[in-house]
C-alpha cells in the first residue's frame, strides 16, 4: 500500500487551494472576504467588475466603503450575527460603487472558521439584481396597465350594450349587433396583443376591420405609415366597424359599382402643431338610407362617429350624407393618434 508523505499532503492541499481560488476568481458573483472588524481580506474579479475597485484598492479597506452611509447599521448587524455563528441569506439591499452610483444586490453572508473551529471572519457573496428588480417593476407597471385596460374595455362594452339596446327593434337584432360590435373590439385588441401593446399600423387596423365585409377590390387606402397608440386603435377601430357595417348594408358595399376611399394625412399648423386628418368617403349608385342618415334617429354608429371617436382623441369630426354618397372626416392632434416619438413616414398603400 503506497504511503502518503507530508510533502504529498502539502501538494494536495496546495492543489485544492488553487482549485478553490480559481473557482472563486471565475465566479460571476462578487465574493468578498472580511474579518470580524469588517476589513476586506479577499476580493475576486467579479467584485472588481461590480463595484469598480481593484483588489489592491479594496483589500485592507472597511466594508463600509461599499455601503451607503445611511445603511451603515446594516453592516453592524451582519457582523453581530456572524459573531454568533449565524449567517445572512439572500438579503436584498443596496451597495455603492466606486463612482458613487448604487447597485441593487442580493447578499449572502456566511461565517469563516479557522481549523480550530473559531469564527475569524465572513464571506460575502453579492449578486447584482438590478435587472431582476427592473423586471419586477415592469411587471407591476404592466399589471396596473392591464387592470386599467380591462376596466376601460368593460366600460366600452357596457356602453355598447346600453346604446345598442336602445336602438334595437328585437332581441335577435340586439344579439346580432352587440355580437358584431364586441367582435370588432376584439379584433382591435388582438392587433395590440400581437404587437405586445406596442401599437398597431393604421393600414392593418383598417384592413382587419373591413375584412369581414369583403369587396376588397372596391376599397382603397392611402396615407403615410403610422403606428397608432392603443386608445386610437380602439376608438378608430370602432369607427371603421360602424362605417363598414353601414356601407355593407346600405352604402357603397351593398350593391354593384360602389367604392370606398379612405385617406389620411399629417398636417402642420401655423404654430407647428401637427394634426392627423382622416377622410372616409364612399359613393354608390343608389340612395343609401342607413342608421348613419342624419335625418333619422341617431344610431349607435352615428354616436361613435360624431361623439365617441372624436372626443376620445381630443379632436373633431363631421358626417355628411347625400344621395349615393357618405363622407366622414376626423381631425385630431397627432400626439393623440400615434405612439410617442413615432410619427408619419412617407408611403402609401392600397387595400386589394
Amino acid at each position: 500500500m503506497p504511503m502518503v508523505t507530508s510533502g504529498g499532503r502539502e501538494f494536495e492541499d496546495a492543489s485544492a487551494n488553487a482549485r478553490l481560488a480559481a473557482i472563486v476568481d471565475s465566479s460571476f458573483d462578487a465574493i468578498i472576504g472580511k474579518d470580524l472588524n469588517s476589513i476586506i481580506t479577499d476580493w475576486n474579479r467579479a467584485a472588481e467588475r461590480m463595484f469598480g475597485y481593484s483588489a489592491e484598492e479594496a483589500i485592507g479597506q472597511s466594508m463600509l466603503l461599499l455601503i451607503p452611509e445611511h445603511m451603515h447599521d446594516e453592516e453592524t448587524d451582519i457582523i453581530s450575527r456572524i459573531r454568533r455563528g449565524e449567517g445572512v441569506a439572500n438579503l436584498d439591499t443596496m451597495r455603492k460603487r466606486k463612482d458613487g452610483s448604487l447597485v441593487a444586490v442580493s447578499v449572502t453572508v456566511s461565517p469563516i472558521r479557522s481549523v480550530a473551529g473559531e469564527i475569524v471572519g465572513a464571506s460575502t457573496i453579492a449578486r447584482d439584481i438590478t435587472a431582476a428588480r427592473e423586471n419586477e417593476r415592469r411587471i407591476r407597471l404592466l399589471m396596473r396597465e392591464v387592470n386599467h385596460r380591462v376596466k376601460n374595455q368593460f366600460a366600452v362594452i357596457l356602453s355598447m350594450v346600453r346604446e345598442t339596446n336602445k336602438r334595437s327593434a328585437s332581441p335577435s337584432e340586439f344579439e346580432e349587433m352587440i355580437r358584431a360590435r364586441i367582435m370588432a373590439l376584439s379584433r382591435s385588441h388582438d392587433l395590440l396583443v400581437t404587437s405586445e401593446w406596442a401599437g398597431a399600423s393604421l393600414f392593418d387596423l383598417i384592413q382587419e376591420h373591413l375584412k369581414p365585409f369583403g369587396h376588397e377590390e372596391r376599397i382603397s387606402l392611402s396615407g403615410p405609415l403610422l403606428t397608432l397608440q392603443s386608445n386610437a386603435v380602439q376608438n378608430l377601430g370602432m369607427a371603421f366597424h360602424e362605417l363598414g357595417t353601414n356601407s355593407s348594408k346600405y352604402g357603397a358595399l351593398a350593391g354593384e359599382g360602389g367604392h370606398v376611399e379612405i385617406t389620411w394625412t399629417v398636417e402642420t399648423g401655423p404654430k407647428a402643431q401637427r394634426h392627423f386628418h382622416l377622410v372616409w368617403q364612399e359613393r354608390s349608385n343608389g340612395h343609401a338610407n342607413g342608421e348613419l342618415d342624419e335625418t333619422a334617429r341617431k344610431g349607435f354608429g352615428t354616436v361613435v362617429l360624431q361623439r365617441v371617436a372624436p372626443q376620445s382623441l381630443s379632436g373633431s369630426s363631421s358626417l355628411e350624407r347625400s344621395s349615393g354618397a357618405l363622407k366622414w372626416s376626423l381631425t385630431a392632434p397627432l400626439e393623440a393618434i400615434v405612439m410617442p416619438q413615432l410619427g408619419a413616414e412617407s408611403g402609401s398603400d392600397f387595400y386589394g
